[in-house]
């Protein structure tokens, strides 16, 4: 599935409540640009027996006080399970999500502070990492840039009318 069918299955799939599928389509820009910098259209996540997504703590080296909570994103469902976590809980499950819909969800999640892509299948050594605070801050500048453009459209067409 390509970056615009997962968008687009996001839409579909938003609350109809009026405002979630606009939501939706006025981030899509953001969600993308961000997908379209990693290698894969999907990646696996590994989730518990109760189908939450597996959170991993790390702590700062040199300040051991200093933590995050990651989830880790596997390119192939062979990597993830040869995690530790997966090798623990045989009732662990690597599940494949469309990049965008990871994205999306991490936006949601407060608990979580970044998602990290491992993009070479085999290579857990090294990952790109997607800060949520980040994306968070894209996407309000985002809202904000359509905001004025709105606001400027009406403005240009009220003066039109005069």
């Amino acid at each position: 599935m390509n970056l615009d069918q997962q968008i687009q299955l996001l839409i579909d799939q938003a609350p109809t409540d009026g405002s979630t599928p606009f939501l939706m389509e006025a981030i899509a820009p953001v969600l993308k640009s961000i997908a379209s910098q990693l290698k894969h259209s999907q990646y696996y996540i590994i989730q518990s027996p109760d189908d939450n997504w597996v959170l991993t703590t790390l702590s700062n080296r040199v300040q051991p006080e200093l933590q995050k909570n990651v989830i880790y994103a596997f390119p192939t469902q062979k990597d993830a399970a040869n995690t530790a976590y997966a090798r623990q809980d045989p009732r662990a499950m690597a599940l494949p999500h469309p990049v965008t819909h990871i994205l999306f969800q991490m936006v949601a999640m407060e608990t979580v502070d970044s998602l990290v892509f491992f993009e070479t299948p085999g290579n857990l050594d090294a990952g790109t990492e997607v800060e949520r605070a980040d994306v968070q801050k894209l996407i309000f500048s985002y809202m904000q840039l359509l905001k004025r453009k709105s606001n400027n459209i009406g403005s240009s067409q009220s003066s039109m009318l005069k």
